[in-house]
């Protein structure tokens, strides 16, 4: 079981995709350039086969901003995008409404 001080350490944040392009190294990945507010990040993220890129770019997303750099397949991601699955596929998680980016996740 994790603490209420172990979810308190995540940064979850809004985040805008601002770019999105096939992983070089794996079919079920895309790499995503997103903007903060503060500064762009590359993300890697396993939702290739549940979008396309046009359905990504501009969307908001719920971003874990803390997390360690990781190298993905070869490319560094620098955050994980929040989503959901189930047997139909993934669905990331987005705000309901133009949260201003770097907004915080609660």
């Amino acid at each position: 079981m994790a603490t209420i001080e172990d979810f308190q350490k995540l940064k979850l944040v809004v985040a805008q995709i601002k770019e999105v392009e096939p992983h070089p190294n794996a079919d079920r990945l895309f790499v995503l350039k997103v903007d903060t507010g503060t500064e762009v990040r590359q993300i890697v993220a396993g939702i290739r086969r549940s979008y396309t890129p046009e359905q990504l770019v501009g969307r908001r997303v719920a971003l874990v901003a803390n997390l360690d750099p990781a190298i993905i397949r070869g490319v560094e991601s620098q955050g994980m995008l929040l989503a959901a699955s189930d047997e139909v596929g993934v669905s990331v998680l987005s705000p309901d409404r133009e949260v201003a980016l770097g907004g915080a996740v609660k």
